[in-house]
């Protein structure tokens, strides 16, 4: 407690220092300053606020000046004064760096229970942050808000571990008997379909120990469900025997759905309650879409509908896309929550269903619910009302004027200096908090002033964000466009297909780097890059190179050639891009699947996304550069089936 108190003497001490020395801090060169700001970070990533005070006692007057202040009072906020965040926030106003204080803060004032500062910096708090929620349930229950206790049991069902302030909020709803014993088992099955098994045992913790499970039980249905659901345990007269036994059925399911199908059909039927049953028909009926089952639509059918859940229900309509199954698309889609019935896929297929089955009129108004939006299924509605999407005739272009504005905008300029820096992270948020209210024409001169300074991803995000008035060409740039036309005409390829694609990869940021080591404009892998540079002869390659723009463009438009060659298709070589060959190969059925359903139904939802983006992103290239854009259906054209007994491997090397 000693050592605490004089820790804290001491950064109050260095904190007291920081202003007049901020003020009195010689002029730097932008060098120098540029060291000294990068110090700043590193030494609060560390955890050193010595360290950070000897840097910024070197800058004076920087643009990101409310960023080192923000840093070195978030390393003390535990021990702040509430005067000392208030001059901040009175400060600092309306910015990213108050709005990310002001989170840390109100977790700090719920620890302390100080309720009445907690809602006055609560009402100014715009995030939804599942903690804070916790923390506004426990004041309003520290004023005997009754209502609180009933709302805050939608907490209970989050999908992974609690944070501190849900946790006290779970205990103290668990004592008022808000959550019971079923409450436990649901939040544990459902923290098991995810895959969450360490949340799931800390949801257990709550369970008298009478009614709690065997541990070894229960890590083997975690680790080894196969073998627990081979030796049913004894005890099956209880609960939490029984539940276990569902979790073991619904973590194997998971690998081999098929496997727990034909348990359902025998023992297990046997030992659990039909309603238990009907559950984990639903889950191997999930599990077994995802993979292209050809039984998936039957498990479906012993499932129980009115307890599938919207993930559930959109992989029931995949099922049925591929089997044609328009009927089952449609009562499929109509037990959706509301919510996901109006996203545009499930508008689309709608419309799709309603004139497979001959109600031409019905489908047509679907249709125009999404038409003219400027993504995948807007395209794909278009056509079938008989447009071919196209960029505007009429676009927005920016002044100079417009430009010199947007430049003077604090957040854009911190923005700007935190990509340059190479703290693109903190850059990319700062940016879209400063331009979360902005009208199109401001968002189009914060675009063009993005594309001025080479900063295409937020160009092309920002120029997304419009409304009414639009610039395709902030939309869908072309920066190094000699570089890409000379290779799409090297290794033949469609320009706007190879555009497409690297708008989706890197949105044309150079130095891009994924956390699995893909590089650069067209993201490479290393094991990729080799392989491709040894495939087109490229001489003297060296691995450090990959992200040098014309090597990364001759390496992603090689591998895009060699995708090509091997699947004959743009949808599949799009996809053997991003999730490889082989995975491409095994999504196909064993019959011609048009090449929407294909991209629909691709059981990786980043890799579903990506396709769907890439060839839309080809739509809109192709008449940006050519004036007279390829319609959609005609790039997603049909996939050919695949072939009995074609062997499949499984060492894809990816991007």
């Amino acid at each position: 407690m000693i050592f605490k108190k004089l820790r804290f003497l001491r950064l109050s001490l260095l904190w007291a220092l920081l202003p007049g020395a901020l003020a009195a801090a010689p002029s730097s060169n932008t060098k120098e300053a540029d060291f000294h700001i990068l110090g700043v970070f590193d030494a609060y990533r560390a955890g050193n606020p010595m360290k950070l005070v000897s840097h910024a006692q070197k800058i004076e007057g920087h643009v990101l000046t409310p960023w080192i202040e923000y840093l070195q009072l978030s390393l003390k906020l535990e021990d702040a004064q509430t005067s000392e965040v208030r001059a901040f926030f009175s400060k600092y106003g309306n910015t990213y760096v108050a709005e990310l204080l002001r989170g840390d803060w109100l977790k700090v004032l719920g620890k302390r229970a100080d309720w009445k500062e907690f809602e006055r910096e609560a009402a100014e708090y715009a995030r939804d942050d599942i903690g804070i929620r916790c923390y506004a349930w426990l004041s309003r229950i520290s004023r005997n808000d009754e209502s609180a206790l009933a709302e805050a049991q939608e907490m209970w069902l989050y999908p992974a571990e609690l944070p501190e302030g849900c946790e006290k909020l779970a205990t103290l709803l668990w004592e008022k008997n808000r959550i019971q014993v079923t409450d436990v088992w649901q939040r544990v099955r459902e923290l098991f379909e995810e895959g969450q098994i360490v949340a799931a045992k800390g949801a257990l913790g709550y369970l008298p120990k009478a009614e709690a499970p065997d541990e070894r039980m229960l890590a083997e249905a975690a680790r080894q469900p196969k073998r627990l659901l081979a030796r049913l345990p004894h005890g099956m007269d209880k609960r939490a025997t029984k539940e276990v036994v569902v979790l073991a059925a619904l973590r194997q399911a998971r690998n081999e759905p098929e496997s727990v199908a034909a348990m359902l059909d025998g023992e297990l039927a046997k030992v659990l309650p039909e309603e238990d049953v009907r559950y984990l028909w639903g889950r191997v009926a999930l599990e077994g879409a995802r993979i292209h089952h050809e039984n998936a639509l039957r498990w479906y059918a012993r499932a129980d509908d009115s307890t599938l859940d919207d993930q559930q229900l959109a992989w029931k309509t995949r099922a049925a896309l591929r089997r044609g199954a328009w009927q089952t698309v449609r009562e499929s889609i109509d037990r959706m929550s509301p919510e996901q019935r109006r996203e545009a896929a499930w508008t689309y297929w709608y419309g799709r269903a309603l004139a497979a089955q001959g109600e031409a009129t019905g489908s047509r108004a679907y249709y125009l619910r999404i038409a003219g939006q400027t993504d995948f299924y807007g395209l794909l509605a278009n056509e079938e009302l008989g447009y071919v999407g196209t960029v505007p005739v009429a676009s927005y272009k920016p002044t100079d004027d417009d430009v010199a504005k947007a430049r003077g905008q604090p957040g854009l300029a911190r923005s700007l200096e935190l990509i340059r820096l190479g703290m693109r992270t903190e850059g990319v948020r700062e940016w879209l908090f400063t331009i979360r209210h902005f009208d199109d024409k401001r968002l189009l001169a914060a675009a063009e002033l993005a594309r001025r300074e080479g900063v295409h991803d937020r160009a092309i995000h920002t120029a997304d964000r419009t409304v009414r008035a639009h610039n395709f060409e902030l939309r869908y740039p072309v920066p190094y466009y000699d570089v890409f036309r000379e290779y799409a005409k090297t290794y033949s390829l469609d320009e706007a297909w190879v555009l497409g694609l690297a708008r989706q990869e890197s949105r044309f940021v150079t130095d891009a780097r994924s956390g699995a080591g893909a590089a650069g404009l067209m993201q490479v892998m290393p094991r990729t890059a080799k392989l491709v540079a040894k495939k087109v002869g490229m001489r003297n390659f060296r691995p450090r190179d990959v992200a040098e723009v014309k090597t990364n463009v001759n390496l992603g438009t090689g591998y895009m050639r060699m995708v090509l060659d091997q699947l004959g298709h743009q949808v599949l070589a799009s996809a053997a891009y991003n999730a490889g060959p082989s995975r491409a190969r095994r999504w196909r059925d064993v019959r011609p699947l048009e090449g929407a359903i294909y991209a629909e139904t691709i059981p990786f939802g980043e890799t579903r996304d990506y396709v769907k983006k890439v060839m839309a992103n080809s739509v809109f290239y192709s008449a940006v550069l050519n004036k007279s854009p390829t319609p959609i259906k005609a790039r997603l054209g049909t996939v050919p089936a695949r072939a009995a007994g074609e062997p499949i491997e499984d060492d894809d090397p990816l991007p």
